[in-house]
């Protein structure tokens, strides 16, 4: 685990993915949600989608995210998704992504669902959330609903996302920005 000594702040250009076979950009609350949130916290919004919940959408829109060069200026440092983490049918954003992490980040669903506990008791362990590395990009798979995407931002992601977060996070192991 690296220890950084980041004195100043350093926004991190973020996309963020909702994973939906109902949701549009109009009722997309969690998506909303998680944008207002990392501008609020002084990061960049590089990129938003929405995608059905497909294996294949899911796994060609992060696959091209994180492919994004590093040096650009507008290059994908990290991804926010949130849905298709449950047991319905259709639910498969775990499946799709698990394949393309370079390291997983057990700790995150772990974590998770430790402070969801708190607010939904044993019902978190039908949460599926999963975080990993993939390209010098981290991704952090969340549920759909406000609440969970609320829990995991401030519970998790904002602290992990800050590069003044001590003693660690994420910022320097993030692919660099132009």
């Amino acid at each position: 685990m690296a220890h950084n000594q980041f004195d100043e702040f350093i926004p991190v250009n973020i996309a963020v993915l909702t994973v939906s076979d109902t949701r549009t950009e109009e009722n997309d609350t969690s998506g909303h949600l998680l944008v207002d949130s990392l501008t609020a916290a002084g990061h960049t919004l590089v990129d938003k989608a929405i995608v059905k919940d497909d294996i294949y959408k899911i796994r060609e829109v992060v696959s091209r995210w994180i492919a994004s060069d590093a040096g650009a200026p507008k290059c994908v440092q990290a991804v926010l998704v949130t849905g298709g983490t449950g047991f319905a049918g259709r639910d498969s954003t775990p499946e799709a992504l698990l394949p393309i992490f370079d390291k997983q980040i057990d700790g995150y669903g772990e974590l998770f669902r430790q402070l969801s506990y708190e607010q939904i008791k044993t019902s978190t362990i039908q949460s599926r959330t999963v975080a990993g590395m993939a390209n010098g990009t981290v991704i952090f798979v969340m549920p759909g609903s406000n609440n969970a995407c609320k829990t995991a931002w401030e519970g998790i992601i904002k602290d992990q996302l800050n590069s003044q977060h001590r003693p660690c996070n994420f910022v320097e192991q993030l692919k660099k920005a132009g």
